[in-house]
């Protein structure tokens, strides 16, 4: 791509530096925020001076290229990660002002890698979704009983209850975690590349059940990798690239060829999904 196509690319479709948001799109309700927060590990840094606001009741998915900073992004808005500037806001706080269950009871993260205790079955550890729900004194309840069987009937994996976590597959296992996270009741999910380990029939199983919580009224955020999953099933996308929020809005606003081949150093066409009347990207050959 040319430089004089690529700085078109950027025009169309950067967020404004001063409002905060796609040209031409309008403002929307934010219970969650990165106001200015750059993010690094151990000296290196990965983003600088970001500003992200996540549509209230919408379903946001982070894309971009491995190492572009979606999974940083996702961490620090979740208080996994401590901004080195900045502030990650909730509910109009900085989140690091809430306790650790307070947080957990207001959003679920769903993380990129996560280890089961030794011995555990699919049923204990879909109950240790919970946890943000319990007092000293507060003894497991009726609600807390109807929550997990509830998680285990939306992931499909009830027949698993009485299973040893470490006997089960990848794809298992990683629906036995969505169903933990979504056993913690929050408004906010917030899910770190979802879809791994699962084959094509249970990705789609497991973004339909993610686009029926959104339109109970959950607050969805997802870093995922395929680009058409997105498109589909998004309502707000943010594109990254270099650390950078280079673009968002609605997939239909802002997925076009020129994009793609920016971000991702893709050449391709984007056509109407028949299906979905979504942004469809097909890569082109050499």
């Amino acid at each position: 791509m040319s430089e004089e196509l690529k700085e078109s690319v950027v025009t169309d479709v950067l967020v404004d530096p001063v409002s905060g948001f796609a040209p031409g799109a309008r403002p929307f309700a934010s219970r969650l925020s990165a106001e200015s927060v750059s993010l690094g590990y151990a000296g290196r840094s990965v983003s600088e001076a970001l500003d992200v606001r996540i549509p209230d009741g919408g379903f946001t998915v982070i894309v971009g290229p491995n190492a572009c900073g979606k999974s940083t992004l996702l961490r620090a808005l979740s208080r996994l990660l401590e901004p080195t500037s900045g502030s990650v806001l909730l509910d109009g706080k900085s989140i690091s002002s809430y306790g650790a269950k307070e947080v957990a009871r207001r959003l679920g993260l769903l993380p990129q890698t996560s280890i089961a205790p030794d011995g555990i079955t699919v049923a204990d550890l879909v109950a240790r979704g919970r946890y943000p729900h319990q007092k000293l004194l507060r003894q497991w309840s009726e609600a807390d009983e109807a929550a997990v069987v509830q998680a285990l009937e939306a992931t499909n994996v009830e027949g698993l209850s009485g299973r040893l976590v470490d006997e089960l597959s990848g794809g298992q296992r990683q629906r036995v975690w969505v169903a933990m996270v979504l056993a913690q009741q929050t408004p906010l999910l917030l899910l770190d590349e979802p879809t791994t380990f699962l084959d094509i029939a249970h990705q789609i199983e497991l973004l339909e059940l993610f686009r029926r919580l959104n339109g109970e009224g959950n607050t969805l955020v997802a870093v995922l990798h395929d680009l058409n999953h997105a498109c589909r099933y998004a309502t707000h996308l943010i594109a990254m690239k270099d650390g950078a929020v280079v673009a968002e809005g609605r997939p239909a606003d802002v997925v076009t060829a020129e994009l793609v081949e920016h971000v991702f150093g893709l050449p391709c066409l984007v056509i109407d999904d028949p299906v979905s009347h979504t942004p469809l990207v097909i890569p082109l050959g050499s």
